[in-house]
């Protein structure tokens, strides 16, 4: 979607901010697109067959419909309560939000 390159886009437009004065001194606005931004990246780390013997995940198909609609809700911030953490090495939006879950309940556990 356009909306997610525009948010890639200026996330690379503040990196040499962020690099001087660092996250706190962004605007509002620019603080929800950098951690919008962060979340995008790491769902593109979607786990592919190819990649399983780099990164110990197991592949899964997901379809282009999919994708696109877990970009096109990431970028709407429907994302926006979950950790960064729980972007990486899923295939949709839904399945960030089962892994944060999983987290939080091992957490819980651990408590």
């Amino acid at each position: 979607s356009q909306q997610v390159q525009r948010i890639l886009q200026r996330y690379k437009d503040l990196q040499d901010i962020i690099a001087i004065l660092g996250v706190d001194e962004l605007s509002e606005d620019d603080k929800q697109i950098v951690a919008r931004a962060r979340r995008i990246e790491r769902f593109l780390s979607q786990p592919f067959y190819v990649a399983e013997v780099f990164t110990g995940f197991p592949g899964i198909y997901t379809s282009l419909e999919d994708t696109i609609d877990s970009f096109e809700r990431l970028a709407a911030g429907e994302g926006d309560d979950l950790p960064e953490s729980a972007f990486m090495y899923v295939g949709t939006l839904d399945d960030a939000r089962k892994k944060a879950e999983a987290a939080a309940a091992i957490a819980a556990e651990k408590a």
